[in-house]
């Protein structure tokens, strides 16, 4: 009996340097495989209606959901990239000449500001509008020939960024073709009841998906209705100042008020007081409506979490895990809330979640659970 414990407890012991090893070598492609797994997620109904479709090719159904996946997702991306980039070359370029209005909006800002507020400025010398645009230049330009010099870094990033997009196609390939079997694999492979497996991976699905439809939604909404809204009213840049928007409306509540608050006063700075008006209309009542319509109904109703939970996971995970935190922030709080229901007996099976029927016949009928 000695030997036998002995002998399990070395196994255990390389198990887990297998496994941390194991999971250091992934380690540089972490956001690859998260992505992978999330789209195959998101896609599996879509695959599997094509392989119903196709006759149950899943091969072939698993390459042209791949195929509608690059047209949907990343060829509208690239688009957008581009015309953010011209964008942004743009605004640089009227930095660099001084061809803004920004001394004038500075200037009439500075004007109602209080005695302490200016005394405050004076002090640091930001007092002077030209010297703040010329400082700014000055900045801009610096940044351009920081970022010329770094050419190389931003050449290796750019392979490196290019390799992880390469790995997660080729694995959210495989995903499709081959996922349900994996469940079915990890499944078997977890030392739990049958129903706390199936309610926890069918909670991190759910999550999964809800978390990045949602947030994608109420983005490309807030990203489009707000470069509507400066376009209207005449403000320069409206393709990148509605890309930003659409990227800070993945922080919930407070995201695209970042951009249009400081538009709004320059608005008025500018004696532009319709436009002005206008923006703050728009953004409060239409863009703020939409949010907290769309928020709820595609993210909360499925993640079954409140408001609040969502918003602290996701400024949360957006702190420590970076872009990826706005799905890992929720997507840990809704498992830490299952995983607690589950020993408090308020999840049981009863009322526990369950994996889709579709998924487990697709991994019972994998050919290589036939040849198993």
């Amino acid at each position: 009996m000695r030997f036998k414990g002995l002998t399990k407890g070395f196994f255990i012991l390389i198990l887990i340097i297998v496994t941390w090893a194991f999971f250091d070598v992934l380690s540089p492609y972490y956001s690859a495989i998260l992505w992978a797994a999330i789209l195959a997620i998101i896609f599996y109904p879509l695959k599997s209606k094509l392989r119903e479709k196709l006759g149950e090719r899943n091969v072939l159904a698993s390459l042209l959901t791949l195929l509608i996946i690059c047209l949907i997702v990343f060829t509208p991306l690239a688009v957008i990239l581009s015309s953010l980039a011209f964008e942004i070359n743009l605004v640089y370029s009227k930095l660099q000449q001084h061809n803004t209005e920004f001394p004038v909006v500075i200037a009439r800002v500075l004007e109602h500001l209080p005695a302490w507020a200016q005394h405050f400025l004076a002090e640091h010398d930001l007092d002077n509008a030209t010297d703040i645009q010329q400082k700014l230049s000055g900045v801009a330009l610096r940044g351009g020939q920081y970022l010329a010099g770094s050419a190389f870094l931003i050449g290796k990033g750019t392979f490196g960024f290019t390799i992880s997009f390469g790995i997660m196609l080729y694995l959210l390939f495989f995903l499709l073709k081959d996922g349900p079997y994996l469940v079915r694999v990890t499944l078997e492979a977890l030392p739990l009841s049958k129903y706390m497996k199936h309610h926890l991976f069918a909670k991190f699905a759910a999550v999964s998906r809800a978390t990045v439809k949602g947030t994608v939604v109420v983005a490309i909404v807030q990203g489009v209705l707000g470069g509507l809204a400066f376009y209207i009213a005449g403000l320069d840049g409206s393709i990148l100042w509605g890309a930003l928007m659409a990227f800070l409306s993945l922080v919930p509540a407070v995201g695209s008020a970042i951009i249009w608050v400081p538009a709004t006063i320059y608005l008025f700075a500018t004696g532009q007081l319709w436009q002005g008006f206008f923006m703050i209309g728009f953004f409060v009542v239409i863009v703020g409506l939409a949010d907290n319509i769309l928020r709820p109904i595609l993210v909360g109703k499925d993640t079954r979490m409140p408001d609040y939970l969502i918003l602290i996971t996701t400024l949360g995970g957006l702190e420590v895990y970076g872009i990826n935190g706005f799905v890992i922030g929720p997507l840990i709080a809704a498992l830490f809330i299952a995983c607690w229901n589950l020993l408090s007996g308020r999840d049981h099976p009863g009322n526990a979640d369950e994996i889709d029927e579709i998924v487990i016949e697709e991994g019972l009928n994998h050919p290589d659970a036939e040849e198993k």
